[in-house]
């Protein structure tokens, strides 16, 4: 698909701001998860603000697509991405894993307009996705199943059940999507559970597999729509990603998986990203 150069710095500016609420409600939180959400920013700006058919306006209309997030601890990023397309408002960001807040360190169900499930345990959601497809292809509806996963879940066992239940079912109304960022809590996943060959894998368990950019939004999108075209079997992206993304004390460091900036971090961290707004609209004038 392509997409006009306005567009892309439309798209571009919106993941930069989502990037800096990260920053911002995981300051204000004292806790959470920084390299993960700051990596999918534009992975997410791309689904909700192009790919998925959703109304935020109308959370439970019933032809919208649905989307899983198995990766729970990643929220932040989903949270903040909801809430610029129009979920709820901006300023309930700052009650990210308060007391009583809607915004919980794992995505809710119920709690939130527009969740679709409940995570936190890793390796449930692609389950939860399947069947979600299975029933969508039985009721012959058109709404579509997107499924995000982290690379490090694959190491779960149920993950691979899943997989094996989608490529037998053909669900081809199922799209999943590793963010393939190579981290996990304890270290770099290669040396902790090695993966590859991750896209053969997933061939042989019968899925359409695709490999891209996951900062490239021309990319990201045309693999979701050609996951589209595909009728006999479901779509896995593998999209290669760098965690921590746009702060350049974050990026490719495992150390960054679980833990929030602190008050001098964040300063620096945001003076970077409005550094990046600013060249962003600078290089499309």
């Amino acid at each position: 698909m392509s997409l006009t150069a306005q567009k892309i710095k439309e798209l571009e500016e919106t993941a930069d701001l989502i990037r800096q609420d990260i920053i911002s409600m995981l300051l204000e939180a004292g806790s959470g998860h920084s390299a993960g959400p700051l990596g999918m920013a534009d992975i997410f700006t791309a689904l909700y603000f192009q790919i998925l058919q959703v109304d935020p306006k109308k959370p439970e209309w019933e032809e919208r697509d649905r989307l899983v997030l198995s990766n729970g601890h990643i929220c932040p990023v989903l949270y903040a991405t909801m809430a610029r397309v129009g979920y709820f408002p901006l300023s309930e960001l700052k009650t990210l894993r308060k007391l009583g807040s809607r915004l919980q360190g794992h995505p809710h169900r119920g709690s939130l307009p527009g969740l679709e499930t409940t995570s936190g345990p890793l390796g449930s959601g692609l389950s939860q996705a399947c069947g979600m497809a299975l029933a969508g292809l039985r009721d012959g509806v058109k709404w579509r199943v997107v499924c995000l996963l982290s690379d490090a879940e694959q190491d779960c066992g149920n993950t691979w059940e899943a997989a094996l239940f989608a490529g037998k079912y053909k669900l081809h109304n199922l799209t999943a999507l590793i963010d393939r960022n190579n981290i996990q809590i304890d270290g770099f996943t290669e040396d902790i559970m090695p993966l590859e060959p991750l896209k053969e894998k997933y061939e042989a368990f019968g899925w359409h597999v695709l490999e891209i950019d996951g900062h490239n939004f021309e990319a990201i999108i045309s693999a979701f729509e050609e996951a589209k075209t595909i009728f006999e079997k479901p779509t896995l992206i593998i999209a290669h990603t760098i965690p921590g993304k746009g702060v350049d004390f974050m990026e490719g460091k495992f150390e960054w998986h679980g833990k929030p900036p602190n008050q001098e971090e964040a300063k620096k961290a945001l003076h970077e990203l409005r550094t990046l707004q600013g060249k962003i609209r600078s290089e499309h004038q």
